[in-house]
């Protein structure tokens, strides 16, 4: 694998994080007591209708193989979007991307409960660290609304990433994407009915700009991780954080403390380590899931 395929895809992710994070702005640039489920609903259709042109790819002969599995983790993904629109609509915006980055360390937890895996010393750490990390950055003193829905977040995706493994595994990135956000629909719809809010072009427009944007970083993803290991390029997923604190920083003078950037480095540094760690011991190519990003839920 040439050096410069292995660039190539460090650029790429460093693109899809930077385009990930403006799907952050949008939903951060929404009035305070914007309607959350309304947003989710009109959020989940238009991601259905930008995917339309892709529906060739969906595997039609079993178009609903594995349902009861897709519901699940589509609703999963839907309480997930609904945490992380409350969190970054009440915290900085570097404060909510570094708790959502504890998601790779509820994974390793869950794998042991669910697949009785083994952590290794290293994941053990990270495990330790990343919990350590968040409270660090959050301090249980200023815990609120905000930081229980980013946990809540980071929560959400992790199972749904875990729970990509269940998924049958023939069918299509597509054809997952169109049965996750198809079957949120009507939970969504329901909810948004219930909040009572008035259906505004705002919040459509809010929901387009996040809806283009996750769909930029998921194909950033692919493309990056096409050709080459995953342990080769993974860290390069972090420098969302370090997009979140730039524009954090100058588009809304969210200006990070001592705090902020102990916590993260305590939960990011052993993350690294591990993929750095993989790829030194399987240095064979590797497909890397589907991100959807801060919503980072793989497949999602």
């Amino acid at each position: 694998m040439s050096g410069k395929t292995v660039n190539s895809a460090i650029l790429l992710l460093i693109i899809g994080n930077a385009l990930a994070i403006v799907s952050d702005i949008f939903i951060k640039l929404m009035e305070p007591g914007a309607p959350v489920f309304q947003f989710t609903f009109v959020r989940s259709a238009l991601t259905l209708v930008l995917l339309l042109p892709l529906l060739g790819m969906v595997d039609r002969s079993r178009p609903f193989e594995g349902l009861g599995i897709h519901a699940l983790r589509a609703h999963i993904h839907m309480i997930g979007v609904l945490c992380m629109v409350v969190a970054l609509t009440t915290l900085p915006l570097a404060t909510a991307n570094a708790v959502f980055y504890v998601a790779p360390v509820i994974v390793m937890l869950l794998s042991v409960l669910l697949f009785r895996e083994r952590l290794t010393p290293l994941s053990v750490l990270a495990v330790f660290s990343g919990f350590a990390g968040v409270v660090v950055i959050l301090r249980p003193v200023e815990l609120g609304w905000g930081a229980i829905a980013a946990l809540g977040a980071a929560a959400a995706l992790a199972t749904s990433a875990v729970l990509v493994r269940k998924l049958p595994k023939s069918q299509s990135t597509v054809h997952k994407l169109f049965l996750n956000y198809g079957l949120m629909l009507p939970a969504t719809l329901a909810l948004a009915l219930w909040e009572g809010a008035t259906w505004t072009w705002t919040i459509a427009g809010h929901a387009l700009g996040s809806a283009v944007f996750i769909l930029g970083y998921n194909v950033a993803v692919l493309m990056a991780y096409k050709h080459v290991d995953a342990g080769q390029v993974t860290s390069a997923e972090y420098t969302g954080l370090v997009w979140a604190i730039a524009i954090g920083w100058i588009w809304f003078n969210e200006i990070p403390d001592i705090w902020f950037v102990v916590g993260s480095t305590m939960i990011v540094v052993p993350l690294i380590m591990i993929g750095l760690n993989q790829h030194r011991k399987r240095p064979a190519v590797q497909n890397h899931p589907l991100v959807d990003s801060k919503y980072h839920s793989p497949e999602s």
